[in-house]
């Protein structure tokens, strides 16, 4: 948790109702938007104080239905706004992100802003470009740590509905739908303090995961056909997909959304990758069992960062010369070899 004098100075500003700004990292998540937009909810509530929410890029399609989504600022198809609304901040909220440099489009005004700057996140090895820092990497979720400061100020009567909802879907996702090794009893007596709200947990569910297109269906059965590999010299698996896959098949942000998982579920399988061409670039996704360490080989190759099972990453390269880099590094990494 913040220290005191940290959390005096945060409520000293939230209660004069200086500009606010709350902001997360770029390829926005469901638990990014959900513990940004949930504390959004929050602090209107404690404090009648206007945050705004800025993200660098776009967010999932599936994610819009959430409470507040309406008002959010992309700085990528707003960026003269957004830069207004850092510019004029006195406080900045940095959430679900532990250095400034996974921002990406608004990393440099984020940087140079002189605003108190709250960081409230869960991943390793945080940076210290913020003022306040609550960081937690045994928690499930920044959404779960929104709550567990919400309730420290025993203001947990003053989660709405819009805002339980938000928090729930934040929650809900990192967890993989509550069965990750990170959801603790702590995650589920915070899930009992948002369902007293009233809200449909069972509804959250439907939005996220059953709202599949055909368009969609048939890029999972390409990338499942055609586009999956499997190694099981380096208990490994992955997918790639071009750009022109992408095109074909009406590609909507938010549509590769847990496929990865897929390849890491081929029986006696460590680790699962994902590799997507789009906009001149090569995203990427790790996902792995056990200890072996995906953030690690994420930021040591591929300018990424993330959680032990989880993270993500970038190449400039095209995608086969990306492919052939993943494919020279295996070998280095020994847990994933057979005995």
């Amino acid at each position: 948790m913040f220290h005191q004098d940290q959390s005096n100075h945060i409520f000293q500003l939230l209660a004069a109702k200086v500009p606010c700004v709350i902001t997360v990292h770029r390829n926005p998540d469901g638990d990014a938007l959900g513990s940004a937009l949930g504390l959004m909810h929050f602090l209107e509530s404690k404090f009648h104080a206007k945050a705004d929410v800025v993200v660098p890029d776009a967010f999932p399609h599936f994610l819009d239905w959430l409470p507040g989504s309406d008002k959010i600022v992309i700085a990528e198809n707003q960026p003269d706004r957004a830069k207004e609304l850092f510019n004029n901040s006195k406080l900045i909220f940095c959430l679900d992100f532990n250095d400034v440099s996974r921002t990406a489009g608004v990393q440099e005004i984020l940087a140079k802003s002189p605003a108190y700057k709250v960081m409230i996140d869960h991943h390793r090895n945080p940076t210290d470009f913020c003022q306040a820092v609550y960081s937690d990497i045994t928690a499930s979720s920044t959404s779960e740590m929104v709550l567990r400061w919400i309730v420290h100020q025993q203001s947990q009567h003053l989660v709405g509905k819009n805002a339980a909802e938000c928090l729930y879907t934040g929650i809900m996702t990192d967890t993989g739908s509550f069965r990750f090794e990170s959801c603790s009893f702590v995650t589920h007596e915070m899930v009992a303090i948002l369902l007293k709200t009233g809200i449909e947990h069972w509804n959250i569910h439907e939005r996220i995961l059953n709202q599949n297109t055909l368009q969609k269906l048939q890029l999972w059965g390409l990338a499942f056909n055609e586009r999956m590999v499997h190694l099981p010299k380096f208990r490994t698996a992955y997918i790639y997909l071009t750009e022109e896959d992408l095109q074909k098949h009406h590609y909507r942000e938010g549509d590769l959304e847990g496929l990865v998982n897929y390849a890491l579920s081929i029986q006696d399988t460590l680790m699962g990758a994902l590799f997507s061409q789009r906009d001149g670039k090569v995203r990427i996704s790790f996902r792995s069992v056990g200890s072996f360490p995906v953030n690690d080989l994420s930021g040591k190759y591929f300018s990424g960062g993330g959680h032990l099972n989880a993270a993500g990453g970038v190449s400039d390269l095209p995608l086969d010369k990306t492919i052939e880099k993943f494919l020279s590094i295996l070998p280095l990494y020994d847990q994933l070899q057979y005995k």
